[in-house]
Formats: structure tokens, sequence, C-alpha cells
């Protein structure tokens, strides 16, 4: 392992330990700055190799100087991408983790949909960055200035010119998006209850969160080997609207004994909110599909 500077390869791995507790905001942001998965990648890894060259004995804000390293890079690869007029956008491709909450990365994930990255792909890469900086992650535009190498008045601007090309994008059918989902619950819950483990791998996000009462299981391969434990009560299981999100609701003698509430991302099922306490359960609007 090389050494970064500070000391032996003991302050390198601290230094790499420091370094991934950001990658996913890095990942996030770099992929919504790209739209290509592949080429988020490379700007995180060049943040790693810029900081693992200077070390952090001088950076007071670590998640900071990331972010500006990693706009930076991606300003570079936007601009060059339009040198040669291309445009690798991924619409497709899952969408990395932003933040502790995995409910709300999901809703912001939607937020960022194909229509989003499309029009996106139409902004100058100043727009594009400054949007995407401010309006999505909230870095100030003192900061998102100094990236575009302009006054934060002229990134505000930039911003501005942004949004509403951004807010002129087509609105997604709800209708549609709705029809969508109940299409993978009603998967999930066949899948369910014949056991097919990969069927339920299928409709999961690899980074989905499942969180009850018991506690929280991350990942599509952990949450599907759970979900055998929902397979003796896959019988009783109806599609359902709970609180107003497509779900599944376990009707037992007449009531309902526990319900499953999904959030989607890119089709499919990236957080399951499960409800078993009887209390709890009572306390939600169940509607059966």
């Amino acid at each position: 392992m090389t050494d970064n500077g500070n000391g032996d390869s003991n302050g390198n791995d601290f230094l790499a330990r420091r370094f991934e507790t950001h990658r996913p905001h890095l990942s996030a942001v770099a992929h919504r700055m790209l739209g290509s998965a592949a080429e988020a990648e490379d700007a995180v890894q060049e943040a790693w190799f810029r900081l693992n060259r200077t070390g952090d004995k001088d950076i007071d804000n670590l998640g900071g100087w990331l972010t500006t390293v990693v706009g930076r890079v991606c300003l570079d690869m936007l601009r060059t991408r339009t040198s040669r007029a291309e445009q690798p956008l991924e619409p497709d491709a899952p969408v990395p983790d932003t933040t502790a909450d995995p409910e709300q990365d999901a809703l912001l994930a939607d937020s960022v949909g194909v229509a989003l990255l499309v029009v996106l792909d139409t902004l100058t890469p100043a727009e594009r960055l400054a949007f995407v900086l401010h309006d999505l992650f909230a870095v100030p535009f003192e900061e998102v200035g100094e990236i575009v190498g302009r006054t934060p008045a002229a990134a505000r601007q930039l911003a501005s010119r942004a949004r509403r090309r951004v807010q002129g994008a087509p609105a997604p059918d709800a209708g549609e998006a709705r029809r969508r989902q109940r299409e993978v619950a009603d998967a999930f819950l066949a899948a369910t209850r014949e056991g097919d483990f990969e069927a339920l791998v299928g409709v999961l996000d690899p980074d989905v969160v499942a969180r009850s009462e018991a506690g929280v299981t991350s990942g599509a391969l952990a949450v599907a080997k759970g979900a055998t434990s929902f397979a003796a009560l896959a019988g009783f299981a109806h599609p359902a609207l709970v609180d107003g999100r497509i779900g599944i609701a376990a009707v037992v003698d007449g009531r309902v004994d526990r319900t499953l509430a999904f959030t989607f991302v890119r089709n499919r099922i990236a957080v399951i909110d499960i409800v078993t306490d009887a209390a709890h359960v009572a306390e939600s609007t169940v509607e059966l599909l």
C-alpha cells in the first residue's frame, strides 16, 4: 500500500476509511452530474487518488473538499464529453445512496428520473453542475462558483437557468407509474408464495432496505432470504394501498395481520416498511386492491 505522505500504511488505512464514509455521497453527486455509473465511479476514484496524494492534514472539511474535487472532475469530464459530442446517458443505471435515510434517498432518486436526466443532458456543463450541486445537494453558491470559476452571483444565475429548463421537463405519468408499481408488488407476492428466490431478488433494488420493529435488513440477497419468513402468510396476503403506498397486506380471520409498504426506484422495490405490531397495524389506512 502506498504511503499518503502523512505517515505509514496505518495512516493510509485510516484515510481510506474516512474516504469510504463519503463514497456514497460522492457517487450520488457524480452519477447525477454525469448520468453514467461507470463515469461516476471514475470520478470518485480520481477524488481518492488526489486525496491519497495530498493527505487530509490541512483539510478542515473533508466532505466539502471531496465534493469540490468530484465536482471539478465531473465538470472536466462533461466539457470533454461536449467537445466529443457524446452523451453517455444511462437512465436505467442504479442511482447510488445519498443519505443515511434510504427512503429519502429513494424519493430523491425518483425525482431524478429518466426525464430529468434527459433534460440535464441539454444543459451546459456549468449549468448542470450548478443545478445538481446547489438544488439537489445544497452546496452553497460560493462553493459552486469556486468550482466553475465564477462569482457566487454568476453561479446563482447558472442554476436559475438550469432550473427553468428542468421545470419545463414533461411530468411523469402518475397512473402509469402506479400501474408498474402494482405489477412489481404482484411479482413480489407471487415469488414469495412460490418460494422463488431468484424472482424475489429480481424485483428488489440491489441496495434495498427492509425495516421492521425487529430491525433493519439491507441488500437484495438478505431481504429476499428474510422474505421467506413471510411465505406462511403469503397465502393470506393481498396487494394493497398502505397509507397511500403500494404494498401488501396479510389478512387473517378477517383482520389485517401485517402490512408491507413499498418505496420504488427504477421500478424495483428499494424500501420495504414492515409493520406487524397489532396497534401500529390498526393505525394504518389499508385498502385492498
